[in-house]
């Protein structure tokens, strides 16, 4: 099967500081003061750290392959994504380390932990595939953020900008992790089949850290909050409705993420939320569409 070809790239790939301080903490309940957006998204906030330095090296031991390959604007997205994870990762650290001090439990963190340990003698490509499929599912949830004010309305200036900022970028980098699995000669039995695994992993995860936060808190149990996940998921701009288009489209033979073209709703990000970052690297990738 031959390899599907890249029908057009993200603009001005770049890492970035963000400007902003959580030293001093956040509220909990900073999504629109509702309990279940809120930990749903504290929740995710748990798995990214040690996700991201697996997606990281899985994709770093291919980095010199890719460039011996001659294939120089890969080489460089490698670099920038590896870049922008690492922001994400630094700053997500500190994100959790407040969730931690006020009693809530990293269980998917170290969950995630042992799972990551037994594969370190998995194949460099199966690890590339599992970081393919992770990437899908938050380009996804990313593009959402991007797209649907519904999402972020109500939302504490600083969480807004640190969740919308995470998405831009999420949604920048979104095929480096794929370009890099066909570069390497991965194959479409594998990426599917890690792909559907991780689906039910990424769901199992979100749903127990969410709810041990809940539960937490004394708000599991409550109608209000199961109404809240019904509307976040079943209702009007629903994550469930965003998301099937998105997790069926990646069972295509020739799926690329670019297929699904968002770069204008990262355009909108980096001229609203200018002042709200700094790039870190002088050279952003520019790509033709």
């Amino acid at each position: 099967m031959s390899t599907p070809a890249s029908p057009t790239h993200s603009d001005g790939m770049t890492v970035r500081h963000l400007d902003v301080d959580i030293s001093q903490g956040f509220p909990i309940y900073w999504n629109n003061n509702d309990a279940y957006r809120s930990q749903l998204l504290n929740g995710l906030s748990f798995m990214f750290p040690v996700g991201e330095q697996f997606f990281i090296d899985s994709v770093r031991h291919f980095a010199k392959n890719v460039a011996a390959q001659g294939k120089t604007e890969l080489a460089e997205e490698i670099k920038l994504f590896i870049g922008q994870e690492a922001t994400h990762r630094h700053l997500h650290q500190q994100y959790n380390d407040y969730l931690v001090s006020k009693g809530y439990s990293p269980w998917v963190e170290r969950a995630l932990a042992r799972v990551i340990k037994h594969t370190a003698f998995f194949d460099p490509r199966t690890k590339l595939s599992i970081t393919v499929a992770y990437e899908h599912f938050t380009a996804i949830l990313g593009d959402g953020l991007l797209r649907y004010p519904s999402w972020t309305e109500g939302m504490e200036p600083t969480m807004r900008q640190i969740w919308m900022w995470h998405a831009a970028e999420e949604s920048e980098h979104k095929a480096v992790a794929l370009d890099t699995y066909h570069a390497v000669g991965g194959g479409y039995v594998r990426r599917v089949a890690m792909y559907l695994l991780i689906s039910l992993e990424f769901m199992y995860y979100a749903f127990v850290q969410s709810a041990l936060m809940l539960s937490k808190d004394g708000q599991f149990l409550k109608r209000k909050t199961w109404g809240s996940a019904l509307r976040f998921w079943l209702g009007r701009d629903g994550i469930l409705w965003h998301t099937m288009p998105h997790w069926f489209a990646f069972l295509k033979p020739n799926f690329h993420p670019w297929q699904h073209d968002n770069r204008a709703l990262v355009a909108r990000w980096r001229q609203d939320f200018a002042t709200s970052y700094r790039p870190l690297n002088n050279q952003p990738t520019r790509h033709p569409a």
